[in-house]
């Protein structure tokens, strides 16, 4: 597996892998990998004759400075899983590569960043699609993989791919689940011994068929903090927070 840390160096080494592949796939990562993320590079693995796989941790989407000071960080691990899985191309820019421009060049999206996820953390999609457009366009990959935990950020990267005519199909993929059904994130790491049992109640209590306010009821009741529940679509997301640590979730709804 090779590591690129220079943007320059890894456009020029994806151009130069477009010449001899038929196809390339990308998954982007803030690291701390766990098994959804392992699901993704599969997925990118079995479609693709090349897959390139990026870890930064993107400061311009947390607008807690606390959240970004405890995210966890695995590097050495990370590495280890990709280049047992097969992973060709690792990228791993600094923040000054990738923002020369201290940040004054943003992607705003005027409609849906405003709810859900975007409604409680101003600016954090902004950050999401800055980064992610500057990850399509340095990479060019065929294919770039998503998973549906985070429901709002796939629709708002699939809908960004399309309006700017992007060449790169954005891929979303199957929400992964731990056995007691808490979906699985970086975040989990964070969770105490004694949250790490409460947290399982949280899929339960919103695919549980009740209502709404039912949902919310039951969730504080079991000692979570309610950010929002809510219906969109044909989905119903939902964020909590247990302690410090937010999680969210989402279920289709039937």
């Amino acid at each position: 597996m090779r590591i690129i840390r220079d943007p320059r160096a890894w456009k020029e080494t994806l151009r130069d892998q477009r010449k001899k592949t038929v196809s390339i796939g990308f998954v982007p990562t803030m690291g701390a990998l766990h098994r959804g993320h392992m699901s993704l590079i599969e997925r990118s693995i079995e479609e693709n004759d090349v897959t390139a796989v990026s870890i930064f941790l993107n400061p311009t989407q947390f607008n807690n400075a606390d959240d970004l000071k405890n995210y966890p960080s695995t590097f050495e691990e990370d590495c280890r899983l990709l280049e047992a899985i097969g992973v060709e191309l690792l990228f791993t820019p600094t923040y000054d590569d990738i923002y020369a421009d201290g940040f004054t060049y943003q992607v705003n999206e005027t409609e849906l960043t405003g709810r859900f996820c975007g409604a409680a953390r101003p600016g954090h999609f902004t950050g999401v699609l800055t980064i992610v457009l500057k990850l399509l366009i340095l990479t060019a990959a065929d294919r770039a993989y998503f998973g549906e935990k985070d429901w709002q950020q796939y629709r708002l990267i699939d809908g960004m791919a399309k309006s700017l005519f992007l060449d790169t199909q954005i891929i979303p993929c199957e929400l992964i689940r731990e056995e007691s059904g808490l979906a699985l994130s970086s975040r989990n790491a964070l969770l105490s011994l004694a949250q790490r049992k409460i947290a399982p109640y949280f899929h339960q209590i919103i695919s549980s068929g009740i209502t709404i306010d039912q949902m919310e009821q039951l969730l504080v009741e079991h000692g979570f903090r309610v950010d929002y529940i809510e219906e969109w679509e044909d989905r119903l997301l939902a964020a909590v927070f247990l302690g410090e640590v937010r999680l969210i979730d989402n279920v289709r709804i039937s």
